[in-house]
């Protein structure tokens, strides 16, 4: 098993350590530019180019069903449905078959009223209910990845 994380700007790095160390998982942290990661034998640090969307290639490439993708990135997300991976939010909430669809629908309409000049704030700020329902969903996501080996 092993858990993707689209690093640059994901705010639960922390919380992915501790639940792949837990569940036995490997940890990729993919980003553009050098950052500290734990030094442990289970975890890898990506460093890409800085080409547009490098990270999302080279995380896109190596998901598979038996990933987890850790990603804000609705467009990544589907990439990495298509390929089997299970992918969450840094939220915790999952994006799947499903729901994905509609993700990328909103996504669209959302720049559309931007580019039009709408100023349409951002996302809610990230909080404890968050940070705790994203290690719920890491931790149930690598249970099934497990169940299902």
């Amino acid at each position: 098993m092993r858990v993707l994380v689209d690093a640059d700007a994901c705010p639960v790095k922390d919380e992915v350590y501790r639940v792949a160390e837990r569940h036995g998982a490997t940890v990729s942290v993919v980003s553009n530019s050098h950052f500290r990661v734990p030094v442990l034998p289970w975890v890898e640090r990506v460093v890409v180019s800085d080409g547009f969307d490098a990270a999302d290639d080279w995380i896109a490439e190596a998901a598979d069903r038996d990933s987890v993708v850790v990603t804000a990135d609705i467009l990544l997300a589907d990439r990495c449905l298509k390929m089997g991976a299970v992918v969450i939010a840094p939220n915790g909430k999952p994006f799947t078959g499903a729901s994905i669809g509609g993700a990328i629908a909103m996504r669209a309409i959302m720049a559309d009223l931007r580019a039009g000049g709408d100023q349409l704030g951002g996302p809610p700020p990230f909080g404890k209910t968050d940070r705790s329902r994203f290690l719920q969903s890491l931790d149930a996501a690598l249970v099934r990845l497990a169940r299902n080996r």
